[in-house]
């Protein structure tokens, strides 16, 4: 077993703070990751106060991974001691149903396994996330990171990446194609600098004109405030795509006017009530709502070279370990550009 310095949360109640476990040894097709990096993610702050119902205490955060690879399995063959590595959001999954079989295992029907907050497959063993100094995961579901890229910046490509990442790829998104991007937080920036990337016009919706300046940083062509009726008015029937990352409460029926003909609106984030639909937003324009949920091993894979052969990272602020619960409370306040990353050297110390 391998003795591993950690920061958990021990209920849903009280703040996270130190605590040591053990990780498994090393198995012949396991990878050993000495983690220098992990992003902080706002789905931490929900499982963590257990806001979706169903959290496992102790609990460790943190899916948004990247690392050094100290150790390998006698059967290894993709990686090497010293290749750098990244877990995302799941670290196992059935293997055997058709999503799986796919290469998209994030829809595995026996459910994956989690990162953390979860367990193994054997639907016994806890799963403990990346606020720690070593995980240890089978090499199938390790993902090679490039060295060309901080590593602090490409952490969160894990999850605030490929959540964008995959939606523009499904849909095939690209030139010609109008994209309208609602919400910039940490899925959002994501959302603006992959679809400028591939090509697409990119306008951010958002209710904050303190916020145009940095849209337009980011690779936004356009901007428009949510709150003003005659820009809104203007973009009636104008995006192809519009990708959704608000996880507040809000209402759909407003953005799905501004879609044309066939138009979809891409659910990326989870507001914590249902939103009523009107039918006729819908049935006027051929109109579709849809959702996504992060990557399979292989698009996670492509997502993370893509983004080292473009230059694409997430925008940071790296914290201490010790300023985690702080963090979280910056995060709830929208005060954080655009993710944090916790420098797991700190966990050290």
């Amino acid at each position: 077993m391998i003795e591993t310095k950690a920061y958990a949360a021990q209920s849903a109640t009280t703040p996270l703070g130190p605590w040591n476990f053990q990780r498994r040894a090393v198995g012949p097709h396991d990878v050993q990751i000495e983690i220098l990096y992990c992003g902080v993610c706002h789905s931490d702050i929900h499982q963590v106060k257990d806001e979706w119902g169903g959290s496992i205490y102790p609990m460790v955060p943190g899916h948004e991974i990247v690392g050094r690879i100290v150790k390998t399995g006698e059967h290894v063959t993709r990686f090497k001691v010293g290749d750098l590595a990244g877990i995302g959001c799941f670290v196992d999954s059935c293997r055997e149903c058709d999503p799986c079989k796919a290469g998209e295992e994030q829809y595995c029907h026996q459910g994956n396994a989690s990162t953390y907050n979860g367990t193994e497959m054997d639907r016994q063993t806890p799963t403990y996330g990346g606020y720690s100094t070593e995980i240890v995961v089978d090499e199938k579901y390790t993902l090679k990171v490039s060295d060309k890229l901080p590593l602090e910046g490409v952490a969160p490509l894990l999850c605030a990446g490929i959540t964008t990442y995959s939606p523009l790829r499904h849909w095939k998104v690209g030139p010609g194609h109008k994209v309208a991007v609602l919400g910039l937080g940490g899925l959002g920036h994501m959302a603006v600098k992959l679809a400028a990337s591939f090509g697409a016009e990119v306008t951010m919706l958002s209710t904050s004109p303190s916020k145009e300046a940095d849209a337009k940083r980011l690779g936004a062509h356009h901007f428009a405030l949510i709150k003003d009726k005659e820009q809104m008015k203007r973009l009636r029937n104008k995006f192809d795509f519009i990708i959704n990352t608000v996880s507040a409460p809000h209402d759909y029926s407003p953005f799905l006017n501004l879609l044309t003909l066939n138009g979809v609106m891409i659910c990326l984030g989870v507001p914590p009530e249902p939103s009523a639909v009107p039918a006729f937003h819908l049935i006027m324009g051929r109109r579709s709502i849809a959702g996504s949920l992060i990557g399979g091993i292989r698009e996670t894979q492509e997502m993370l070279d893509y983004c080292a052969e473009h230059s694409i990272t997430s925008d940071v602020e790296v914290i201490d370990i010790k300023d985690i619960n702080n963090a979280y409370e910056r995060m709830l306040k929208g005060d954080v550009k655009y993710r944090f990353v916790i420098d797991i050297a700190s966990l050290k110390k």
